[in-house]
């Protein structure tokens, strides 16, 4: 039997919308009932995560907990969080409920490591960058990530709330640019750390973009299917 995804989303709603749309996209359905049962939970009021994590906003914690029970109470088998910074707070989620939570990042770790990718340049938010979310999942695969520089981040960070209110073309600006310097370092490729970033920067011939939202689409649908479920520690 099919089991129900639900979604800790609003960290930014065009995010979660991203997500479920690439899960309905790479579901091989032939008709309405082949697809997976999503339960959504839009949540944009869970404040700020950078901000949290940076200059001591407030804790989002509780109101992610908020919507990771909400969901589990609603039916859901398994959740995912459609927000790569809130990934931070992975183990308090994960501790509150009683179903398995994927994790995103360490996702596209393997990814890369199956691929045989080994240097990444990574374009996240400043609380990504900072907590190394990235960086201590893809060490752990021998991964070697290059991160911007200051002042390249903050050009990140304007591109990524540029998205956010919906400015795409100024979004695309920002973290092209960025993407691109860190492709002439060396980069094999780069990792789009935010769930707002693919939405405007898709791969081309100059530049391969891992979409870690994608990744977690995928393993969403393969992990409907399956009949046993297991969390980010292999535990079932």
């Amino acid at each position: 039997m099919q089991k129900v995804v639900g979604i800790i989303g609003g960290m930014g709603p065009l995010a979660t919308v991203d997500l479920m749309k690439k899960i309905i996209f790479y579901t091989p359905a032939k008709k309405d009932q082949d697809h997976i049962h999503i339960i959504a939970d839009n949540f944009s009021q869970i404040p700020d995560r950078t901000t949290a994590i940076l200059r001591n906003g407030t804790d989002p914690t509780p109101f992610i907990i908020q919507s990771a029970q909400r969901l589990e109470n609603a039916g859901a088998d398994f959740l995912v969080i459609a927000c790569n910074t809130a990934h931070f707070y992975f183990n308090s989620i994960e501790n509150s409920i009683s179903i398995p939570v994927l994790n995103m990042p360490l996702e596209t770790a393997k990814f890369l490591h199956k691929n045989n990718i080994k240097r990444v340049g990574l374009l996240a938010t400043d609380g990504t960058i900072k907590t190394r979310l990235y960086q201590h999942c893809c060490n752990a695969y021998n991964i070697n990530v290059i991160e911007p520089d200051l002042q390249m981040q903050k050009e990140v960070m304007n591109g990524i709330y540029a998205i956010k209110g919906s400015d795409m073309e100024k979004g695309h600006l920002y973290l092209s640019t960025v993407a691109n310097i860190l492709i002439n370092n060396g980069a094999e490729a780069i990792i789009a750390g935010c769930t707002e970033i693919p939405l405007v920067l898709k791969s081309s011939e100059e530049i391969c973009v891992i979409d870690p939202t994608e990744i977690l689409a995928r393993i969403v649908i393969k992990s409907a299917h399956e009949t046993e479920l297991v969390n980010a520690n292999g535990e079932n």
